[in-house]
């Protein structure tokens, strides 16, 4: 007979700490969109985009390559966005002088503006808190984040791209 109010209330508790895990989850979701629609207003740039721009900015030699490994972002990503930057007159393409087969890739002066107008992201705030963490800590979050993307089904997604080409829709308001 005792077995049965422990699994109601294991149940419960299970449930409970469920649905504080989504209310955070949302929270994280929402405060992510705020800095993209600010980011929008701003610049007219995408988080991967203003990513991509600020990656291309910090180098003297950047190639798409070199570009797509820093970010951890496909070759197919990095030159969607390259093309919807040099779109915008952000960035410049040019033929590697060593290698004709590459592409140097260079901020242009309006997009050093763009980057110079952007609001603070929640990824630059996020990457110096995070950075101050004890690193016990941020191997915790970092397992318990891709056990969450799991649960979700969303291992093998990178939002970014899908989010900035319209593939998916972005998280709705919590």
């Amino acid at each position: 007979m005792a077995k049965k109010p422990r699994a109601f209330y294991t149940s419960f508790m299970d449930s409970e700490i469920a649905s504080l895990t989504l209310r955070a989850l949302r929270r994280v979701l929402r405060a992510t969109e705020i800095g993209s629609r600010r980011l929008a207003s701003t610049t007219g740039l995408t988080p991967s985009q203003w990513l991509v721009l600020r990656e291309i900015d910090s180098r003297d030699s950047a190639t798409p390559g070199t570009i797509a490994n820093a970010l951890q972002f496909s070759q197919a990503t990095i030159t969607a966005i390259v093309d919807r930057l040099q779109e915008l007159g952000f960035v410049q393409r040019q033929r590697s002088e060593r290698d004709k087969r590459q592409f140097i890739l260079s901020a242009q002066p309006a997009g050093k503006t763009a980057l110079a107008d952007a609001p603070d992201l929640l990824q630059t705030t996020f990457t110096h808190r995070f950075a101050d963490l004890p690193q016990w800590e941020q191997a915790m979050i970092l397992a318990a984040v891709e056990r969450l993307a799991m649960l979700m089904n969303a291992q093998h997604i990178d939002a970014a791209p899908l989010l900035d080409s319209g593939l998916i829709d972005r998280p709705e308001p919590a």
